[in-house]
This record gives structure tokens, sequence and C-alpha cells, in this order.
């Protein structure tokens, strides 16, 4: 069996069996949580195989130690996880290293290394999830079950908020990950607070907090400027997403719209052109008024040349459709427009794909360039359509002043 494994039934069989179930909270639920929690954070770092193991490790030991209650759990638990893991010969440092994980995990957590901070920040990852709300449930049945301690609603909601302003992330990139979550949580509790105050009495006995806006800024001004910096730069990410996204909408309904005025002067036109060649010229030649000639051909090739530059701005241009294996490399190629991948092969495309996906410089270039390109098409389109509608224009005015000319000489 594989050591997570083991580690994994030694923790799930030890909770369900030697913790008491008053622990409503502290239940083989919450761990499985915080295990997913480190590796959610390990992922999004990218840590090495062996750090991940050591914090799953620590993730499924960090709570036996309510075996025997709450006091010093964090000491038994450390003994527990070292006893197990020199059975199971792990090497010295790497149980150092996990039982300091768990010691870090003692309130107030005080965390040094990144996997103790990591570790802690998955201990309370459900601040910054939508699963807070039944988690803190479970920890106000909890407090009444194991200490006897009943508090009303409003005692539990400033109980909440005193902890949830207290508390911060150790990392980016859990607060980048969480903190958002866990400010809309604030909010909310500030909100159910305020409607146990209707008579607008202070919301926290403490006075430190009196609104949203307040509650929002004490958060922020104890995120570190590393923390901060974090999520400033996944704003920009999304901000970045954003400015793509309504760009591409922008070129794409400009374009059905140089498509839908293209269609609506060829249909023009056609039916002009074939009225003239059906009714008019005959008309005019069975009549002998030879006037009328020039006008009608006037107005015949307005609406041909009309017709024709029309078409070209609909006309579909037909490119090569396979992208070299060294463009993809080289971050020259372009796999977002169809025409230049239709002709490769499907496990080629794939990889590129995947190639560029891995990588966000090649990934924003890759939509940049297609921006630029339909820019270009655009511009052709807009063009020929320009040169059409005042050919249209023009050309009707003259020809009806030519048939005017005819009919008055």
């Amino acid at each position: 069996m594989h050591l997570l494994d083991s580690v994994k039934a030694f923790a799930t069989r030890h909770i369900n069996s030697k913790v008491a179930p008053e622990y409503v909270f502290h239940s083989i639920t919450h761990t499985e949580q915080v295990v997913a929690g480190v590796l959610e954070l390990a992922t999004e770092l990218q840590l090495s195989d062996e750090d991940t193991e050591m914090l799953q490790i620590a993730a499924w030991f960090h709570d036996t130690g309510y075996d025997q209650g709450q006091d010093s759990h964090e000491s038994r638990g450390m003994a527990y996880a070292a006893d197990f893991l020199k059975t199971a010969a792990y090497p010295e440092s790497r149980i150092a290293i996990v039982t300091e994980a768990i010691r870090a995990t003692h309130m107030p957590q005080s965390p040094e290394s990144l996997l103790s901070q990591l570790l802690c920040d998955a201990d309370m990852c459900h601040l910054g999830k939508k699963s807070y709300w039944e988690r803190s449930s479970k920890i106000r049945y909890e407090l009444m079950l194991t200490k006897g301690r009943f508090m009303s609603e409003e005692e539990w909601m400033e109980f909440e908020i005193a902890f949830m302003l207290k508390h911060n992330f150790h990392t980016p990139v859990a607060e980048m990950m969480y903190g958002a979550q866990k400010r809309k949580h604030i909010k909310m509790l500030m909100k159910q607070q305020s409607r146990l105050h209707p008579e607008g009495k202070p919301l926290l006995k403490t006075g430190q907090i009196n609104s949203e806006k307040e509650a929002e800024k004490s958060i922020l001004s104890t995120t570190s400027a590393a923390e901060l910096g974090a999520i400033e730069e996944k704003r920009l990410v999304r901000g970045v997403e954003t400015m793509f996204r309504t760009t591409y909408q922008t070129h794409n309904n400009l374009s059905a719209l140089a498509d839908h005025k293209a269609n609506m002067m060829l249909s023009i036109n056609t039916i002009v052109l074939s009225i003239i060649a059906s009714g008019l010229v005959p008309k005019v030649m069975d009549s002998g008024q030879m006037k009328l000639i020039i006008p009608a051909i006037m107005l015949m090739l307005v609406c041909l040349i009309s017709i024709v530059f029309a078409t070209l701005s609909t006309r579909p241009k037909i490119t090569e459709g396979h992208i070299q294996k060294a463009d993809i490399l080289n971050k020259k190629s372009n796999l977002l427009f169809f025409g230049n991948f239709y002709n490769m092969q499907l496990e080629e495309f794939q990889w590129g794909v995947k190639e560029m996906i891995k990588d966000p410089d090649f990934l924003y270039n890759s939509m940049s360039r297609d921006i630029y390109f339909l820019g270009v098409v655009l511009s052709k389109k807009y063009h020929y359509l320009s040169i059409c509608y005042n050919i249209f224009m023009f050309g009707i005015i003259l020809s009806v002043l030519a048939f005017a000319l005819a009919f008055f000489i």
C-alpha cells in the first residue's frame, strides 16, 4: 500500500473511532477538506511531489490529537505522526518538517516555513469557501457540546466577525484563492448583525468596526505587500481576460454588421438590375426612345459595380491551413483561427493548443495576433463597403439626373 493511502486509512480510522462525536466540526470531514485544501494550494504553487506528500501527511494527522480533547491536541497529533512515519521508515528530516507543520496550526497560528504556512491556510480555507456557512454552524454546535458554551445569535455574530477580521491568510496564494470570498462572508455577517441592531447600536462591542467598508479596509490593512501584489495580479489577469473578451465581441459584431450591409446592397442592386434588364431596356427598344438607353446603361453599370464591391467585402479568403511545428515552438503561430489549422492532424493541433495554454505569454500573443488580423479583415470589409455605398449613392444621383435630362431634351 502506498504511504499516503496508509496515512489516510490510519487517520480516518483513528478519528472516526477515537475522537468523540461531540466534535462535530473537527471530524474526518474537516480533515478531508484540509487535505483537499493543501492539494489546491500545492497545485497552484506547483510544489514538488515530496513537499506535496509532506503537506498531505501533516493534514491527515493535524487533528488526530482530538482523541483526548482540544487541549494540546497538536502535540498529540505530532506524536502520532512521528510514531507512524518512523514505523514506515520515513526520513527523519521529513518527519521533522511534518511535525513542525502540525505544531504551527496551534491557535493563534504562528507558521514559519512555507509548508507550515500552507497547512495553516488550508486549515482555515473554509473561511473563503462557499462551505463556510455550514462549517460555521458546526463550530457553534461543537462549542456548545464540548464546552457548554451557548451563544445567542447576537453573541455568535460578534464572535465570528471578530475572528474573521483578526484572521489573515499566511501566503499570497491563499489570499488570492480565498480572500475575496472571505470578504464577502464578512460583509454578509455584517449585514446579518445589522439586522439584529435595527436601532443603530454598535455592531461590535469593541467599537473597532462599524461598517462594511471599514471591515474590508481592516482586512486589507493587515494584508502584506506580497499578498496585495498577488491580489492585484489576479485582478490584472481578470482585466486582461475581460479586455480580450470585449474586443472579440466587438470585432465579431462589426464583422456581422459589415456582412449584413453587404447582403443588403447585393439584394437591392440585384433587384434593380433585374428590373432594368427585364423591363426597362426591352420597353425602350420597342418604343424607339433611344435617348433613354444611356441613362439605363448608367444605372446598370452602377448596380453592377456596387454588386462587385459588395461581393468583395464578403468574399472569404482561403489560407494554407497548416502551421509548422517550428512556428509553435517559436510562439509565432495562431491556433485560434480555423484557417490556420484546418489541414493539421488532430494530434498535432492538440499538442499545439497544449503548448499555447501552458505559456500565458504565448496564449496572449496568439489572442492579440488573432485580434490584429481580425482588424485587418474588418478594415478591408469596410473599405470595400465604403466604395460600394459611394458608387451606389452617387451613381443613383447621376442616373436619375440622366433620366431627367433625357425626358426633357
